[in-house]
């Protein structure tokens, strides 16, 4: 006779609900968030009150100094900048958005199309272009000259008015967007019921439409404010050294890697109290919608006037989202040298193309940007998805904390970031595994992996929380093991996802400046340095081919990445 040990038997735990399993996934994560997040801004803060290795607030009082108000006046420059660039661009894309959003016209379909033209263009090219076109020596100025037989240029941008313009054009869209997602997911029904109680026009704006759009606006205000303070290419262009970008990429540049610390340590304290004051705001209200909504329809033009001004002005504002791109690709043909007083190049060539892929030392920063941003986003892909999963689908204590720390890159500037390597690994640590990797090929990937961080982590978490969990439970109910589920099942599924955010990420990677110029040595050039070079050396046909390949690549990757959310459901941030 048998015996039944059916009573014996013992149910195993799969292998996530197993108390070890969250310390194999936590252990990597809390690794690289300590090593190269939370450690370089630690030793960036500590190195601001060292002087010769005696803590001193030396270099606070010389920030503060009013017999030197170089640095006081870089942070009012700043702030200056960022708030004027707030502005210029929530008026710019939101009137777009509302344009776009809210009437059908001839011409609106091809605005629309070409409104978002600025996203393909990365942050040095798009302020070169606008000195090609716009500056002292640019070609509208110097064209209008010559047209009206003018003794000097009629205008041309200049100072802080030209990096408003230049912030404007290529920052706009952060307010377009959300703005427009906005309005044609918003309940017209309201505004409509307003009307009818008698409210104006402007009473119905201010009281129903525009607190529905208020938290688009503060995540836009948000992004615009963090990435004027951080900019660094349309001050560079435009000649003004007294921001605090500038002044830390001066430092560097000197040796006082002392000063350098403390004016990141300012710029990442004004950078994080903007953020905490704009999400404190948009706590205290409720902007949710309890009705159930009805369809948007937009207003049809019917006054022919209006509809040949409609056509006349949708082309003007194509030609002029046009125009940088259109200047950077035709001075990619001339050659180098011969463009001085003329208002177009003289001569033209196909010379700066053919060397980008058949002259080693030309193809050299093409191969780095690759190479680097390739690596930085296999990393960010690998990390993003581990945090992504644990975040949603395990239980633990500190979730808030990991999702808190790994979007503190995204609040930093590139110039911050690279301070931040240099003052962490210019000495060996546990970190670098007992190595200095300041000044060497690393370095760079790791800055870019570190920027990148968010973009990832993001998209993953969103394509994890629009996924059902009961798919991953069959698979293991089915006897697969925790890693053939993982692998077989729930990759799959938030594929959409996580490849949205590793095209973002390299992307980003791609036009990286402002660390790059920090960090970057001889043999590791990357494109955005080099067009920097070329531009500086007079080389202009040289750097627009590289800028001209920037654009391509940024625009295919973005096309891919706008399918593959379109595919999916899923979008990045």
């Amino acid at each position: 006779m048998k015996k039944d040990n059916s009573s014996f038997s013992v149910t195993k735990l799969p292998i996530s609900a197993r108390p070890w399993f969250i310390y194999i996934i936590l252990a990597p994560i809390f690794f690289i968030l300590l090593g190269y997040v939370v450690y370089p801004l630690y030793r960036v803060f500590i190195d601001s009150f060292y002087v010769d290795g005696k803590f001193s607030l030396e270099l606070y009082k010389r920030f503060f100094s009013l017999s030197s108000m170089t640095n006081i006046q870089a942070t009012w420059n700043s702030l200056y900048i960022s708030v004027l660039s707030v502005i210029s661009c929530g008026i710019v894309g939101t009137a777009l958005a509302f344009l776009l959003e809210s009437y059908e016209f001839p011409g609106r379909k091809v605005l629309k199309a070409f409104a978002v033209i600025p996203m393909a263009l990365p942050s040095l090219i798009g302020a070169i272009s606008f000195d090609f076109l716009y500056g002292s020596t640019g070609i509208i100025p110097r064209g209008l000259k010559e047209i009206f037989g003018l003794a000097n240029v009629p205008f041309y941008l200049k100072g802080i008015a030209g990096v408003i313009v230049v912030h404007t054009f290529t920052m706009y869209t952060y307010f377009y967007l959300p703005i427009s997602a906005a309005l044609r997911n918003r309940d017209s029904s309201l505004e409509e019921a307003a009307l009818n109680l008698g409210a104006s026009k402007g009473q119905v704006f201010r009281r129903v439409t525009l607190p529905m759009l208020t938290p688009s606006l503060i995540a836009a205000s948000l992004l615009v404010f963090m990435i004027s303070m951080a900019s660094y290419t349309a001050p560079l262009i435009y000649g003004i050294d007294r921001t605090l970008t500038m002044q830390i990429v001066l430092s560097r540049t000197n040796g006082d890697l002392g000063m350098a610390s403390t004016q990141s340590t300012i710029l990442t304290v004004i950078s994080v109290a903007f953020l905490i004051i704009m999400r404190l705001y948009e706590g205290k209200r409720n902007y949710a919608s309890v009705s159930k909504g009805a369809a948007v329809h937009r207003k049809e033009v019917k006054s022919q006037f209006k509809k040949t001004l409609a056509i006349v002005a949708s082309i003007i504002v194509v030609i002029i989202l046009l125009l940088p791109i259109l200047t950077i690709i035709l001075i990619s043909f001339s050659e180098d040298g011969t463009w001085t007083y003329q208002v177009l190049p003289p001569k033209y060539t196909i010379t700066h193309y053919v060397e980008l892929f058949t002259n080693a030392k030309t193809w050299r920063p093409i191969k780095n940007s690759l190479i680097m941003s390739l690596i930085a986003t296999a990393g960010n892909v690998i990390f993003g998805v581990m945090v992504a999963y644990a975040v949603n689908r395990v239980k633990f204590k500190g979730k808030g904390i990991i999702d808190k720390l790994i979007m503190v890159p995204w609040a930093l500037p590139g110039t911050v970031v690279g301070i931040s390597l240099i003052a962490a690994f210019n000495v060996p640590s546990v970190f670098s595994f007992g190595k200095v990797i300041v000044a060497t090929f690393w370095i760079i990937p790791l800055a870019y992996f570190v920027r990148h961080l968010p973009l990832i982590y993001r998209s993953t978490y969103a394509a994890f929380s629009q996924t059902d969990t009961s798919c991953e439970e069959a698979a293991r109910g089915l006897g697969a093991n925790w890693w053939y589920s993982f692998c077989r099942v729930v990759l799959p599924m938030v594929a959409g996802g996580i490849a949205s955010g590793a095209i973002l990420g390299f992307v980003q990677g791609i036009g990286e400046f402002v660390a790059s110029i920090l960090l970057y040595t001889p043999r590791s050039v990357p494109i955005s340095v080099a067009i920097y070079q070329k531009m500086y050396s007079f080389n202009f046909g040289t750097a627009c081919a590289y800028g001209v390949l920037q654009i391509v690549l940024v625009a295919i990757l973005l096309l891919i990445s706008e399918k593959l959310k379109g595919d999916s459901k899923i979008s990045a941030i």
